[in-house]
């Protein structure tokens, strides 16, 4: 932009003739000038419009966010996932230590799959009030007290 300022016969003498330049400047960049850098040489106006933007929902149930990442369980058996800005670790086991797994994310609710075989490992739904999300274990009887 420096460049193209000092190139031009008008020199500006007062700050409103620089913003008026500076203008002409950024309208021809933006709207005019094809950049090698996007595809088929377009402008940057351009993609921009073709571009899907963000609209207002009116409520928050029907919004729902999934996702699909891939992760490898760490040595101790548990793979973590951020969820709203906080992470959370996930148990599977020790047996899958190492392995590479595939999360499918809905909200809440989490399917851990293993990426080879396809095996389905783990099926939750993340308690947001707790880090670690640990394994649901059947509960026993405990034998009666003699």
């Amino acid at each position: 932009m420096k460049n193209w300022l000092r190139a031009q016969p008008d020199q500006p003498a007062t700050l409103s003739d620089l913003q008026a330049l500076v203008d002409r400047f950024v309208d021809a960049y933006n709207h005019h000038r094809p950049h090698r850098s996007l595809p088929h040489r377009a402008t940057p106006a351009a993609v921009y419009q073709a571009l899907p933007k963000a609209l207002p929902t009116g409520s928050r149930e029907a919004d729902t966010h999934t996702r699909v990442r891939h992760d490898r369980i760490d040595p101790s058996g548990v793979v973590t996932l951020r969820v709203n800005g906080r992470l959370h670790h996930i148990g599977v086991g020790r047996t899958h230590a190492r392995t590479h797994v595939i999360l499918l994310v809905d909200d809440l609710h989490v399917r851990v799959v293993n990426a080879v075989i396809g095996e389905l490992l783990r099926e939750l739904i993340i308690d947001p009030t707790r880090d670690y999300q640990p394994q649901a274990n059947p509960t026993t009887p405990k034998p009666p007290n003699p």
